[in-house]
């Protein structure tokens, strides 16, 4: 039984424990090139596509909703979720939220005006069936909001020396 003073690991621990076990095994020195957090984004907005794609299905095949706005509405609905799997699971940040989701929006709308609507869009008016101009533009989509997550809105401030100040 843990002493008083002992930490309990918590399920975002657990989780990222298991994506540094499985990078660690990959083969071929892929384990040298593969972030833990990248296998944790993949996992957790895949998990969040899905719901993108079942929202999608719901409000377009299902309510009839014009395609744009189903896909806008899925969107934001499963973009929130990743933000808050990814803050908690992945990238574990104890930052303010407040900043972190206003920068998260920003990067969120520039992901949603070039891949959504300028790939997934412009597809589906060329004729790709919506699913499949969906599933192109997550592909692009994936690779910039990884950079963005790991670089820009979740990164880890330098600490600074003592007596140092920002001005």
């Amino acid at each position: 039984m843990p002493d008083s003073g002992s930490v309990t690991e918590t399920a975002a621990d657990r989780f990222s424990r298991w994506c540094e076990n499985v990078v660690a095994r990959l083969p071929l020195g892929l384990n040298r090139l593969v972030a833990p957090t990248f296998l944790g984004f993949a996992l957790i907005n895949g998990f969040t596509f899905g719901v993108d794609l079942a929202l999608l299905t719901l409000l377009h095949g299902g309510l009839g909703l014009p395609v744009w706005l189903a896909v806008t509405l899925a969107y934001v609905c499963a973009f929130g979720l990743s933000f808050l799997l990814n803050r908690t699971f992945n990238f574990h940040s104890h930052a303010p939220v407040g900043r972190q989701a206003a920068v998260y929006a920003v990067v969120v709308a520039i992901n949603y005006l070039v891949f959504i609507l300028g790939v997934g869009s412009g597809l589906a008016a060329l004729g790709v069936q919506y699913h499949l101009s969906r599933l192109l533009a997550g592909g692009c989509e994936a690779v910039y909001m990884y950079s963005a997550m790991r670089w820009v809105v979740f990164r880890r401030r330098a600490a600074r020396p003592l007596g140092e100040h920002v001005h």
